[in-house]
């Protein structure tokens, strides 16, 4: 079986199309429909249909992509430990995290980390859905679920507990509940039933101490939304501290509520453990995580 149609097999399957294909390999479109008509006749099998937007792998195309996918991976994994070897920590680093814990938490502090190691070249990519670190989608993914497929590292859970808060303007006009039972008469902002798996049931405003059921006055899709709602006196809210920082607005109630908390991870995996600008990168993300107040 010859590799290079199975290259071109895998970028094929990666890319869902013969044109975007031709993006990455730099051949025509032509020519790469020609390799893998002799890739499916050398095989005996059909590994693509055509669909409307482009094309779908078959049951067999999905067999083989798994084991290609994995030989792609060790084979950058290799590359990337020659090239350890060679530059210690240098070269690209590849980060994930969801939108808000990416956009108010990492962002401000990985200045921090590039002038600690400045030859290490940080992208950073945010979304709130799953990725596939054995797709090298990205080589460290910060999420709050660890992912269900093996071959995975993760570090200790970080914990981001939620803390109740309300504006100044909406205390004073609604008054301050002392206790969870109150919560039955006050406007409530909480999560859309849309968010992304990795937010999980967070809405439990609506539920503790209930002693009715509860209605939310406001439902967002969105953390940065939310609070700038909290602060502009709509309702209370449950935010954890890295999204309030010091919004002078905002008052934190209820103190003695038990804290739902969202734990983060570091995941990584396992053919990295080895590369060093993963590592340092974990070590900086375990010292600055525990720095944080909760």
């Amino acid at each position: 079986m010859n590799w290079d149609k199975l290259r071109i097999f895998y970028m094929v399957a990666s890319a869902g199309s013969f044109t975007k294909a031709t993006l990455n390999l730099n051949i025509s479109q032509s020519a790469i429909s020609r390799q893998i008509h002799i890739l499916e006749k050398e095989l005996g099998l059909k590994l693509f249909k055509r669909v409307a937007r482009g094309l779908v792998l078959t049951e067999n195309g999905e067999m083989l992509y798994e084991i290609v996918a994995k030989v792609f991976a060790k084979i950058s994994s290799a590359q990337s430990e020659i090239e350890e070897l060679k530059n210690y920590t240098r070269g690209p680093l590849r980060i994930a995290a969801t939108v808000a814990f990416g956009s108010l938490w990492l962002a401000e502090r990985i200045q921090k980390f590039i002038d600690q190691y400045p030859d290490i070249e940080i992208s950073v990519f945010l979304k709130d859905d799953e990725i596939d670190l054995n797709l090298r989608e990205a080589d460290v993914w910060i999420t709050p679920v660890l992912p269900t497929y093996s071959d995975m590292i993760h570090s200790v859970p970080f914990p981001f507990p939620f803390h109740v808060y309300a504006s100044k303007s909406y205390l004073k006009k609604y008054g301050t509940p002392q206790k969870p039972e109150d919560l039955d008469h006050h406007q409530l902002i909480v999560f859309g039933r849309e968010m992304p798996h990795v937010y999980g049931n967070l809405n439990w405003l609506l539920t503790v101490k209930a002693q009715s059921r509860r209605r939310p006055y406001l439902i967002l899709n969105n953390v940065q939304a939310i609070h700038e709602a909290t602060s502009a006196g709509l309702g209370i809210s449950a935010l954890q501290k890295y999204v309030v920082k010091d919004d002078p607005e905002l008052v934190e109630i209820l103190l003695d509520l038990p804290k739902v908390v969202l734990n983060q991870y570091a995941v990584y995996p396992s053919h990295l453990k080895t590369i060093k600008r993963v590592q340092v990168f974990i070590d900086f993300l375990t010292q600055e995580m525990k720095r944080e107040e909760i």
